[in-house]
């Protein structure tokens, strides 16, 4: 179990600020406490089958339809988060990309992960596959439980007939569920099930979706509906309603305000911060995961900062953030970690206009304010869209910018715990902007995206974000909890 804190931006970097509202929050685990699930054991080698049928036995198909139930044959309970299956297939051309779709599923859909990879080793019958792992919320699989339909399909991103006769995978005739070995399972990482084509066993080395040292990731493209899309919850992110710092004092934290819209072609989800100068006037807002299991690796999102606000006057003293945080068991603990993107539009702990912070936290003090942390800073505007990536390894963090490089801090500064993953945006104070006419301020965000034990550069990155576009994954979560 692990006690902690809502997530939040700990504030400017330098010393000689106050503080104590947020710093006492954070001590006193002012946020709910979050149970992460149990990591099962892994079974015995024979411990997974799956069973495949199709409702689409065609030669050719408008789609394909891999109907997949995955039983525990072992004798202890397994982790479905830990479990991939792998349907492979021989792509129509070589240039075509898939989109991937759930009908149906009995633990629901949005437990269920699919995203397309490529063989490191063709053959005739192969040279891609889908792999269908599951989140955390999918829960656990019992000893002789199965997970009940996997109701799955995929097509051609163009939706022109594909042919699914030359997969691998694939038996049109297999109309009633029954053990098929042509689709392999892992479990924990090593394969308890099935016969990948020849030479691409799933834990070979040479597959470019599983690197070694680490490479599990969590994507999300935050394509929602609103703030109480049940999916949003499945996938393991808090949208935060509860009181308490950062920010102006009497202000609340509006969950409502955090909405899904459409920009770019793509679903952007939306941060509003308002106020009509007053601390009861005065919304937050943040979301941020419920699971702190990231620690080294590479962090990365695409942000949009606002220098006006899209109503009413402006000069507020605004902060708006990308960052990994945990908590602070008691002032100056060594085991406190913060990594910030935070953009100030309007100046404020002492900043007389736009600036733009990435911060490395060691730990503070609330009561004297000490603080131990290392940053970096650009004294300009950053309205409009960008690419922020942060990367930790045993030597150093280093942050970047559009794919410049940022600052790079000491190994002082890495954590010793893992962190949550969070986006807020509040305001400092009141003192900017003294007006009582309504105001209110956006931060979008475009994607986010988590690779463990990896440093990626910014061009990796984007690689890896329109790979999971082109894939039409929308969201997946490979990260084990800890």
């Amino acid at each position: 179990m692990s006690n902690r804190p809502t997530g939040r931006s700990t504030g400017r970097p330098g010393p000689g600020r106050a503080r104590l509202a947020l710093a006492l929050a954070a001590l006193l685990g002012g946020g709910a406490l979050t149970a992460l699930p149990a990591q099962a054991a892994p079974a015995a080698a024979d411990g997974l089958s799956v069973q495949y049928r199709t409702s689409a036995g065609g030669a050719t198909a408008d789609q394909t339809e891999p109907w997949l139930k995955v039983r525990n044959t072992g004798s202890s309970p397994v982790q479905l988060s830990q479990v991939k299956v792998r349907y492979y297939f021989k792509a129509d051309s070589p240039s075509d990309t898939y989109r991937f779709a759930c009908s149906w599923a009995v633990r629901g859909c949005s437990v269920v992960t699919g995203t397309f990879g490529t063989l490191g080793n063709p053959t005739a019958t192969a040279d891609r596959y889908l792999e269908i792992g599951f989140t955390q919320a999918a829960g656990t699989l019992a000893p002789g439980a199965d997970t009940g339909d996997l109701q799955l399909r995929f097509h051609r991103a163009n939706w022109q007939t594909l042919r699914q006769s030359d997969d691998y995978s694939f038996n049109g005739a297999q109309t009633s569920y029954a053990n098929w070995d042509k689709v392999t399972a892992q479990l924990a990482g090593a394969t308890v099930w099935g016969a990948a084509p020849e030479g691409n066993d799933p834990t070979d080395p040479t597959d470019p979706t599983d690197p070694p040292g680490g490479g599990q990731s969590l994507f999300d493209d935050f394509d929602y509906s609103s703030h109480t899309d049940p999916a949003i919850s499945a996938h393991g992110w808090n949208v935060r309603a509860n009181s308490g710092g950062p920010g102006v004092p009497g202000a609340t934290w509006d969950p409502s305000k955090v909405t899904f819209v459409s920009a770019g072609g793509n679903s952007v989800m939306n941060l509003e911060t308002s106020t009509a100068g007053t601390g009861a006037s005065t919304t937050h807002t943040e979301v941020l995961t419920r699971a702190t299991k990231f620690r080294n690796g590479t962090y990365a999102a695409r942000v949009k900062f606002s220098d006006a606000p899209k109503s009413g006057p402006d000069g507020d003293h605004l902060v708006q953030t990308f960052f990994t945080i945990n908590d602070l068991k008691a002032p100056m603990a060594d085991d406190y970690a913060e990594y910030d993107f935070e953009y100030l539009p309007n100046g404020g702990w002492g900043e007389p206009a736009n600036i733009l912070y990435t911060t490395s936290w060691e730990t503070y003090n609330p009561e004297p304010w000490q603080a131990v942390n290392q940053h970096s800073e650009q004294r300009r505007s950053y309205a409009g869209w960008h690419d922020l990536v942060v990367t930790i390894d045993d030597s150093a963090i280093t942050y970047y910018v559009d794919g410049q490089h940022f600052g790079t801090h000491d190994a002082q500064y890495l954590p010793e715990r893992p962190m949550s993953i969070n986006f807020n945006q509040w305001l400092i104070d009141l003192n900017g902007q003294t007006s009582t006419a309504p105001r209110a301020y956006d931060q979008q965000v475009d994607y986010v995206l988590h690779v463990k034990d990896q440093v990626l550069t910014p061009a990796q990155v984007a690689a890896k974000v329109a790979g999971y576009r082109n894939a039409g994954t929308d969201f997946v979560d490979e990260v084990p909890a800890t």
